[in-house]
């Protein structure tokens, strides 16, 4: 058995923040987008007498590591120990998701091997192993609410491109989130955003360029700044920071334009959006 599939990252469309709950979690409205660059996943049988991770470069705890075991305790499988390998190609600490990403692929892989494709239950397990990891069950585009765990899945949006500028610095996200309550520049109340941005969604529309993180981001790596100047001077429709940061991400009309500005920008990469069939599970010989 050889088992693969991809775990796209995802830029925030558009990321309005409310206050802080009573149990700490920050409820959002957000629109993600799932994009071609991803790192991939092979589940293959363990050499030893347990299931075991392996992700070069990347220390301690993975949160892929936890579906899996998430996902054998909640189901029963008892199949035969695995080995996980993960190459990564998204940013680690960079605000595009790629850990939960990678749990919601684990998830993903865990129950073909077990010989349940799509299995209900990932979907169960998903808010349990972390906020973002409901949206990347089923990458594409949705509109997500609550604290990530309520996902709308949408319509594939307009043919456009992202350019998106990494940055050599990482943010913790736990850090961001202190940061924007510190600076007040959470919300009260999202029902207005809430609106606007389903307004936005049925009309076809723009959506709002709006990231209520980005604020605290910049307090935190002031250099940011610059990557968002590049990105809109090059003529992107829009600048944002993607989540907590500091990834940078402009989007593009035209696609060639995409491409040019990724060229002229240091480490910079053009992608396109992706979709479910993209992280679809493939079984190889």
């Amino acid at each position: 058995m050889r088992l693969v599939a991809l775990a796209p990252g995802k830029v925030n469309l558009c990321l309005y923040v409310g206050a802080p709950r009573g149990d700490g979690y920050h409820p959002l409205v957000s629109v993600f987008q799932a994009v071609t660059l991803a790192d991939e996943l092979t589940l293959t049988p363990s050499q030893g007498d347990a299931d075991e991770v392996v992700c070069a470069g990347v220390e301690g705890p993975n949160l892929a590591g936890a579906a899996l075991d998430a996902y054998r305790q909640a189901s029963g499988w008892d199949g035969p120990p695995v080995r996980l390998t993960i190459v990564k190609r998204v940013p680690i600490a960079a605000g595009m998701g790629g850990g939960s990403g990678d749990a919601a692929a684990a998830l993903r892989l865990a129950a073909h091997a077990a010989g349940r494709p799509g299995d209900p239950l990932i979907d169960e397990l998903a808010p349990r192993l972390g906020a973002d990891v409901p949206s990347q069950i089923r990458p594409g585009r949705a509109l997500v609410t609550g604290i990530g765990e309520q996902v709308t899945d949408l319509a594939p949006g307009p043919p456009e491109a992202f350019v998106i500028v990494p940055s050599p610095a990482a943010l913790s996200t736990p850090a961001v989130y202190r940061e924007a309550d510190r600076l007040r520049s959470v919300r009260a109340d999202l029902t207005a955003a809430r609106a606007e941005v389903e307004a936005a969604l049925a009309a076809g529309a723009g959506l709002p360029a709006v990231n209520d993180l980005q604020p605290a981001a910049l307090s935190l790596c002031p250099s940011i700044e610059q990557a968002l100047r590049d990105v809109a001077a090059a003529g992107a429709t829009s600048a944002l920071v993607s989540g907590s940061g500091p990834t940078v991400f402009g989007t593009f009309d035209d696609p060639e334009r995409a491409v040019a500005t990724a060229a002229a920008l240091p480490g910079a990469v053009a992608l396109r959006p992706a979709t479910a069939a993209d992280a679809a599970v493939r079984e190889l010989a």
